[in-house]
């Protein structure tokens, strides 16, 4: 089967054969086995920034598609970064996305007609679900190509895959299967046969004009219709599947038909690979944009903003404006309660946020909301924020409280001792440390004297930092260091704002807070105290 090559839309750019020749990924554009990039396990600090949580709720509708190993690898080269999210940019367009999810159902309906081919212990059974799979892909990707070929592409990756469909299915090899599918599916419907039934015996036999007799029944009987029957009519399941009695009719028609058959026999071992591997992955893979597009557009109903961060790998500036924690945020829309947004911004030699304030008012979480813009900026994916300039940094480093461990024999400062040490040994000055209270076994001024040299470790080496602490001196360390404060509403210290403030670290509020709370501020003491 031959097919013309469709013309661009007017005024987008050219795309030559090239691009469809060099095809191998919808979100890998390097000629890389896109498999050799994805990972079961997911990263060490997914869990310390809620990220599981995340993953586990984008994945939820699609875990046929087993879309999590991709997100467990972060991508590395800016340039592939940019590439995918021109990707997802182009699918947030409705008329593509509608494309999409058009051409995903017919593939998911070819999947589980494979599936009940592999199912079904009667060979002609088996082989027609085969041929009704095939039929399906073909269809598929016929009308993919066609959709895709009025549709206005800006991405590289997704105009590649444009003129690789459009290859494809105009190639012989395609047009081979189409064309035998179809005919073999007419020759089949075209079979004709009778049946008798006597008693326990069933014979099959060739049609010969007989006379069908339940049109005349019907019109006999139609004068004496009183308003509309009931339907007795047992609904069968579409993949039920044959019985022995109707499989052992289906042999016998066999017999009767040899030529189609004898084709149906042979179309599954002639076409036993006929998903396309490039196509197959892409259904995969575009189910990953799709995915968090869909998870993120309810936060956006609720009028959160997200945006395409902007990369650097040079600067270390980072800039973001209306974000917030994305895991925190999917459970509050829920709950319709209303979401807190922070901006955040490291300027010139800044380095490391030093976040101190009370309990309870979203200073982990702001270290959280750290962690996740980057990995998500990694990843391709909008981040949370109306505006982001933000570091292309090459791993996250999390130091989160744990429960001490008493089958390691290790005390708690032992513990947080060594996770640090590790820490340090592995991160280079384009990491990003998140480090949330750590020393808090050990008596202030140690804490204080342990706190201080590992600051002095992370300014060395220069990487970026959050750090969460009740340590008001790690705020003022040096130049790279900047406070941040979680605030409290100015007529109410106990109320929480969850508003994270650039200012100096006081700890006034939070000791003002403790006190209201145990009644020991200078006018409850006197209050309590008689005379």
């Amino acid at each position: 089967m031959s097919k013309k090559r469709r013309e661009k839309p007017a005024g987008e750019p050219s795309s030559g054969r090239s691009e469809s020749e060099s095809f191998c990924s919808i979100l890998f554009p390097t000629p890389k086995d896109p498999l050799s990039r994805e990972s079961r396990e997911e990263p060490a600090f997914f869990r310390d920034l809620n990220l599981d949580q995340v993953v586990a709720d984008v994945t939820a509708a699609r875990k046929d598609y087993d879309l999590s190993p991709l997100f467990h690898v972060p991508l590395d080269d800016l340039g592939e970064i940019v590439c995918r999210q021109d990707v997802i940019r182009d699918l947030e367009d409705e008329s593509l996305k509608r494309v999409v999810e058009s051409f995903s159902e017919r593939m998911r309906s070819m999947r589980r007609y494979l599936g009940q081919a592999a199912k079904s212990h009667y060979k002609f059974e088996k082989k027609r679900w085969f041929l009704d799979a095939a039929d399906l892909y073909c269809g598929a990707c016929e009308r993919l190509e066609e959709d895709l070929g009025r549709s206005r592409l800006a991405s590289r990756g997704w105009r590649s895959f444009r003129e690789y469909m459009a290859d494809y299915v105009g190639s012989a090899s395609f047009g081979r299967l189409a064309s035998e599918t179809r005919t073999l599916k007419a020759d089949l419907y075209a079979v004709t046969y009778a049946l008798l039934i006597r008693g326990g015996s069933v014979t099959v036999r060739h049609y010969a004009g007989e006379t069908d007799y339940s049109a005349a029944i019907e019109k006999t009987f139609e004068k004496f219709r009183k308003g509309a029957a009931v339907d007795y009519r047992v609904d069968f399941k579409d993949l039920a599947g044959l019985n022995h009695v109707e499989a052992e009719i289906l042999d016998r028609v066999a017999r009767l038909h040899p030529e189609p058959f004898s084709a149906l026999d042979a179309f599954d071992g002639e076409h036993a690979d006929f998903v396309d591997g490039k196509i197959a992955r892409f259904d995969r893979e575009v189910q990953f944009c799709a995915a968090y597009l869909a998870y993120i557009d309810r936060l956006r109903q609720a009028g959160l903003q997200f945006c395409y961060p902007r990369l650097a790998r040079s600067s270390k500036e980072i800039d973001v404006r209306a974000t917030f924690d994305l895991a925190l945020a999917s459970r509050l829309v829920g709950e319709s309660k209303t979401v807190v947004c922070n901006d955040l911004c490291l300027r010139g030699p800044e380095r490391v946020f030093v976040v101190s304030g009370p309990n309870q008012g979203g200073k982990t979480t702001f270290a959280r909301t750290v962690g996740q813009l980057h990995y998500l900026a990694r990843l391709g994916c909008p981040v949370p924020g109306a505006d982001a300039r933000l570091f292309l940094c090459d791993r996250i480093y999390t130091h989160f409280e744990r429960e001490e461990d008493f089958e390691n024999l290790r005390g708690k400062l032992q513990s947080d001792l060594t996770r640090i040490r590790q820490i340090l040994d592995q991160a280079t000055p384009n990491s990003l440390l998140i480090i949330n209270e750590i020393f808090l076994s050990t008596a202030l001024r140690d804490a204080v004297f342990l706190s201080q040299k590992v600051m002095a470790k992370i300014s060395d080496l220069d990487a970026l930092g959050v750090w969460v602490t009740f340590l008001t001196e790690l705020a003022s360390f040096n130049n790279k260091t900047v406070s941040v404060v979680s605030s409290v509403d100015p007529r109410d210290h106990s109320v929480r704002t969850f508003k994270i403030e650039r200012k100096p670290a006081d700890g006034l509020a939070y000791a003002l807070a403790i006190s209201e709370k145990h009644r020991l501020t200078y006018v409850q003491l006197k209050e309590r105290i008689p005379g």
